[in-house]
């Protein structure tokens, strides 16, 4: 077993399953990731627990093949242990560090404007996988991880399990102990996952990718609304936020002609009424499809016609255009 994958609770119950005390979890927890002990005879445990440990548990992250860096962005590919390839992003933010994690190899979901989407999936990752890429970052750029997002190749919802494993481990107190406040997990509205997540004891933050502010043209961006149709989604959404008290982000990549007209911001405001959300626009990183990005001003007109409206509204910086960080890139190019 990958000690990466491992939330404290199941390292406890692993503990207890050999027979010995679960606290000797808290010890491993906080000698791996305070203490950066690199090695599991490195404790002071008991040889008949060492020889244990030793079998059962690895440390293992995924190796860096590729590495670009630009001004606030970095982005690794990195390769698993059976050969596979995922991405992972570091964004330079006013709050600290923020990592961009993937939760499968390729993606189903088939968004027509997104890298990941041309490439089918192949396999989920593991939580120890998802982890990993955190541990990679850290590790290559010598950073303390302030943020998550998991944002990167593949539906984090259809791959449920593992993903809210990751939530917990990367966000317990004895680990890393990123704040569940700075921990996003990102779904193109997978209806039951979301009510799911919003059951959970305690969810991290959530976002919708939207992208769109009605059904038609949703439905050609986004196969899965055709599932899942926008108030589905938006129904799901607000559950959320009030089984939970958080506000809910809805993304909106902008594509230029495509969803960024005054028109698409007025159905986009009528759209989210007096709701707990707000709208992130994201200015598109170019991919091998036929879109394009929005003008800058169209960007911040669209964006203060939702304001006049009544809709929080924020423009994300860009991150990383001039090293391939559309989800998917690095990885397609490689292969």
């Amino acid at each position: 077993m990958n000690f990466y994958g491992l939330s404290l609770n199941k390292l406890r119950d692993y503990f207890s399953g050999i027979g010995e005390n679960p606290a000797k979890a808290g010890l491993l927890y906080d000698g791996i990731y305070k203490k950066n002990i690199t090695d599991l005879r490195g404790f002071d445990f008991a040889e008949r627990v060492t020889r244990r440990i030793c079998a059962d548990l690895e440390l293992s992250i995924p190796k860096v093949v590729e590495k670009r860096e630009s001004g606030s962005a970095a982005k690794l590919l990195l390769e698993l242990s059976d050969g596979e390839f995922v991405e992972t992003v570091l964004m330079r933010q006013r709050f600290g560090n923020c990592v961009c994690v993937s939760t499968q190899v390729g993606c189903n979901m088939g968004c027509v404007f997104c890298q990941s989407g041309l490439m089918k999936k192949r396999r989920d990752l593991d939580a120890g996988e998802i982890m990993g890429q955190a541990l990679a970052i850290a590790k290559e750029f010598s950073c303390k991880i302030d943020g998550v997002s998991v944002m990167g190749i593949g539906e984090p919802f259809d791959n449920f399990d593992a993903v809210a494993d990751f939530c917990e481990i990367v966000s317990e107190d004895k680990g890393l102990a990123v704040p569940k406040r700075r921990v996003t997990v990102s779904t193109c509205g997978i209806v039951p996952k979301i009510y799911d997540y919003a059951r959970l004891s305690r969810p991290c933050n959530l976002a919708i990718s939207l992208h769109a502010p009605n059904d038609e043209l949703r439905s050609r961006l986004m196969p899965i609304n055709k599932r899942f149709p926008i108030k589905e989604v938006l129904d799901a959404a607000e559950f959320f936020s009030k089984n939970t008290g958080r506000r809910v982000t809805l993304e909106y990549v902008m594509l230029g002609g495509v969803n960024d007209s005054p028109e698409h911001a007025g159905q986009l405001a009528r759209l989210i009424g007096g709701r707990n959300f707000y709208i992130n626009l994201i200015p598109y990183n170019s991919t091998d499809s036929d879109f394009k990005k929005s003008e800058p001003q169209t960007i911040s007109d669209f964006c203060a016609a939702l304001k006049k409206n009544g809709v929080v509204a924020t423009k994300r910086r860009e991150f990383g255009a001039d090293l391939n960080a559309a989800c998917g890139q690095l990885r397609s190019n490689h292969i």
